[in-house]
């Protein structure tokens, strides 16, 4: 099955933001071409495509819908797939470590001193533990050929 082409309208040519979302959700759907993806989900990719085409609106409009529809496809496509794009888990366990890790270690560090302004301590500590779970989990996506070759410009 084919994809449908996103429409390149005046918009787009004349925004430079809009330009960068709409080159990113190209190269998207061109890394996709390049796999096995199921009919279902270019259905749903279609889909997303066709509500960008169809959109009418502003600039800015159409720069939020564009991402909308990126972030909609790469959630979509590792839920189903695990097909995730390049360093997809670093920037989500970075977060979460700063989170899980990173607050606990200073509070821990913060109460052992009697002076819980050292909870902050933490925060760069469980930054470093996210960011090295979330490259680890990126290069097993990418020893199992689930990595695009594209990465998410946010």
């Amino acid at each position: 099955m084919e994809y449908i082409k996103i429409a390149k309208t005046p918009t787009i040519n004349n925004d430079k933001k809009v330009y960068e979302n709409y080159s990113s959700f190209e190269e998207l759907v061109a890394e996709l071409e390049k796999k096995e993806i199921p009919v279902e989900i270019i259905n749903f990719i279609n889909l997303e495509i066709e509500s960008i085409n169809s959109f009418s609106g502003s600039a800015v409009e159409l720069s939020k819908r564009i991402k909308k529809a990126q972030s909609g496809i790469i959630k979509r496509l590792g839920k189903d797939l695990k097909l995730v794009p390049k360093n997809y888990y670093r920037s989500i366990w970075l977060t979460l470590g700063m989170s899980a890790f990173g607050i606990p270690i200073g509070l821990g560090i913060g109460l052992s001193l009697g002076n819980l302004a050292f909870l902050g301590i933490g925060l760069p500590i469980g930054m470093g533990i996210g960011v090295a779970i979330g490259t680890i989990m990126d290069k097993k996506a990418m020893n199992t050929g689930k990595q695009l070759d594209f990465e998410m410009k946010y």
